[in-house]
């Protein structure tokens, strides 16, 4: 079935045993401003949570969860967040469609492996939805594993463009006895069991991502023929082993299996790695999150924050977050946040995911002139006011290397030169007093 997590994030639910949820260098050291993309390496900031995580040309994350599964077998749970544009989309009437493969495969030593594969269709309604960069497919499945060391492996194909990439680890597969629990599973939706033998209900956040000012967060447990009455301790600790807040969920005792979701607001918790613990002694169980700015760009430093939102409208509350204190930042973050809200019956900032996501498609597509791709002009350009409805390339059959954007929308056409003969295209004068007529209005009306 189809669900939403609200706009424009589609997927598609899976179960045990269903299918899927749908140029020239400088040696001159570039400016902060320059690096700031590059401070944070995502992979490896995802690593660190458990992740799974795969680059070009297909770069996705995966998380690894376990459950109680039927007789002493244990469910492991695999999610994936993938990105429309990593695949190549092709138009099917009035849609866009992407096909792309799923291979998981679970081995412990001296077994052969378990393996599940699946074939899925990614439908869009529109060009500007296979461009999206931020999480915008999430894939779920699950294999019956015997508890013990496991290899895993998740590898992923792009049927029409052939283009695959493929990410590996290991984990232990836990057993779960009478008076076990499971360890914290960070979800967007959960529905708890009442036997083992019961379908998963619960819909994985594979990245463990948490925005900043964002939504509340969900982390579901499930306690396994616990003697009760009883309670169970859940806390939250940041990667100070600062308790950040505590609960304890009361165990009725003597049922297959007793569940609950812990409620909480990343507001609550400090940026960085964010510890779910479970439990108490030998009983303990622990998961983490990483909470941040934007779930479309995980950095959890502010300087880098602020320094990312240059472009951004508004220009009164980012003048507001530069001049915060530290002490006050939090409070000066959750203004801008919602102040900038577009749709606040909605669990996300529209306005900011839109923004970031424009970031890292300049990035993504600029990347030949020597600096990141979003303090290109051209970058600048497409995140102030979008992509242009028509690109004229000039430059490799021209001496003057003129590159023409047109917006029909506002009635503008852009230039931007390479004057240098270097790669390094500049918005001529002219175009850029007409850009920046164009992107001061839009400003306007975002205030």
């Amino acid at each position: 079935m189809k669900v939403s997590l609200g706009p424009p994030l589609a997927v598609a639910l899976l179960s045990l045993g269903c299918g899927s949820w749908q140029r020239e260098g400088s040696s001159t050291p570039p400016d902060r401003g320059e690096t700031l993309t590059q401070i944070l390496d995502v992979q490896a900031a995802f690593k660190r949570i458990g992740r799974l995580t795969a680059g070009s040309p297909l770069p996705f994350v995966a998380s690894v969860s376990f459950l109680g599964g039927a007789g002493d077998t244990t469910v492991a749970i695999i999610g994936i967040s993938l990105s429309n544009r990593s695949f190549g989309f092709q138009r099917d009437g009035n849609d866009f469609v992407a096909h792309y493969r799923v291979d998981l495969t679970a081995q412990a030593q001296g077994r052969p492996p378990v393996t599940l594969g699946k074939d899925q269709t990614v439908r869009v309604p529109s060009f500007e939805e296979t461009q999206r960069v931020d999480e915008s497919i999430l894939f779920q499945d699950a294999l019956l594993l015997p508890a013990g060391p496991h290899h895993f492996v998740v590898a992923i194909r792009d049927r029409d463009s052939q283009n695959s990439t493929r990410a590996e680890g290991d984990f232990v597969v836990p057993a779960f006895p009478p008076g076990s629990i499971s360890a914290p599973i960070l979800t967007y939706r959960a529905k708890g069991r009442v036997s083992r033998s019961d379908p998963i209900g619960i819909l994985v956040n594979p990245r463990g991502a948490l925005s900043y000012g964002g939504d509340t967060a969900l982390a579901y447990v499930e306690a396994y023929n616990r003697t009760g009455p009883d309670t169970i301790p859940f806390i939250l600790v940041d990667s100070d082993d600062s308790v950040i807040t505590q609960e304890k969920f009361p165990i009725v005792g003597g049922r297959p299996v007793e569940s609950f979701v812990y409620r909480f607001s990343p507001e609550a918790a400090p940026l960085g790695e964010l510890k779910l613990i479970v439990g108490k002694g030998a009983d303990e169980k622990r998961s983490s999150a990483l909470v941040a700015f934007s779930g479309a760009w995980v950095t959890s430093n502010y300087e880098d924050m602020v320094g990312l939102l240059r472009y951004f409208p508004t220009s009164d509350y980012l003048d507001s977050l530069r001049d915060a204190t530290p002490e006050n930042r939090s409070e000066r973050w959750r203004a801008f946040y919602h102040g900038t809200d577009p749709n606040p019956a909605t669990p996300t900032n529209e306005m900011l995911d839109q923004y970031f996501a424009r970031v890292a498609l300049a990035n993504q597509r600029f990347t030949d002139e020597g600096v990141a791709g979003w303090r290109t002009d051209r970058g600048e350009v497409l995140i102030r006011i979008g992509e242009p409805d028509e690109v004229f390339d000039a430059s490799p059959l021209s001496e003057g290397r003129i590159i023409r954007w047109n917006y029909t929308q506002y009635q503008l056409t852009l230039f931007f030169s390479d004057d240098t003969g270097f790669g390094r295209f500049k918005l001529t004068q002219a175009s850029r007093a007409d850009f920046e007529r164009i992107a001061a209005r839009l400003s306007r009306e975002a205030g």
